[in-house]
C-alpha cells in the first residue's frame, strides 16, 4: 500500500500497550502521523483538544473503564474530530456510535485498519465514500447517510 497523501494525523486512543505500539506502527507504515498514544478517556480527551488529529483510533475499555464511548462522544464533538472504534466490545456502542464514523471489531487485521485509514482518507477528502466500505469496517448510521455508501461491509 502506498503512503496516505496528505498524510493524517492519528490518536490511538489504547490501554493496551502492545495494541498502541502495533497501530502506532501500522498507522505509520502506510504514511499517517502518529501524534500520541492516550490510555484513558481523560488523556484522550485532553491530547484530542491539544493535538487536534484528523483521526482518532478509540477503545471502547480503557484504563479508567469502559470510558471510550464519553472520549469518543467528547473528542467527535469538542474539537470535532474524526472517531473509529477499534474494540471487540462492539455491542456496548450506541446506535449512534457517540459520534464515531464507525468501527472496526477486534481481533482486527493489518490489513483491515490500512484499508479502513485508506477508505476514510478518501471520505475525508472527497466529502463523499469512494465506494463500500473495505471488509472489517462498519460505517455508522449518520456517516452512511454523510458519505452516502451502502453501510455495513462483509467481514
Amino acid at each position: 500500500m502506498k503512503p496516505l497523501q496528505p498524510a493524517l494525523s492519528v490518536l490511538i486512543v489504547e490501554d493496551e500497550v502492545l495494541l498502541a505500539t502495533e497501530l502506532g506502527f501500522m498507522v505509520r507504515e502506510i504514511g499517517c502521523t502518529d501524534v500520541g498514544h492516550a490510555m484513558s478517556s481523560q488523556e484522550a480527551i485532553r491530547l484530542a483538544r491539544s493535538l487536534t488529529p484528523d483521526i482518532a483510533l478509540v477503545d471502547v475499555h480503557l484504563s479508567d473503564g469502559p470510558t471510550g464511548v464519553e472520549a469518543a462522544r467528547s473528542i467527535s464533538t469538542d474539537p470535532g474530530g474524526l472517531v473509529l472504534f477499534m474494540t471487540a466490545n462492539v455491542k456496548r456502542l450506541p446506535q449512534d456510535f457517540a459520534g464515531a464514523c464507525g468501527v472496526i471489531g477486534k481481533p482486527y487485521s493489518e490489513t483491515a485498519v490500512k484499508r479502513a485509514l485508506y477508505y476514510l482518507q478518501a471520505c475525508l477528502r472527497d466529502g463523499h465514500a469512494p465506494s463500500a466500505p473495505p471488509a472489517g469496517l462498519t460505517l455508522a448510521p449518520e456517516f452512511c447517510l454523510r458519505w452516502s455508501a451502502s453501510g455495513e461491509a462483509s467481514a
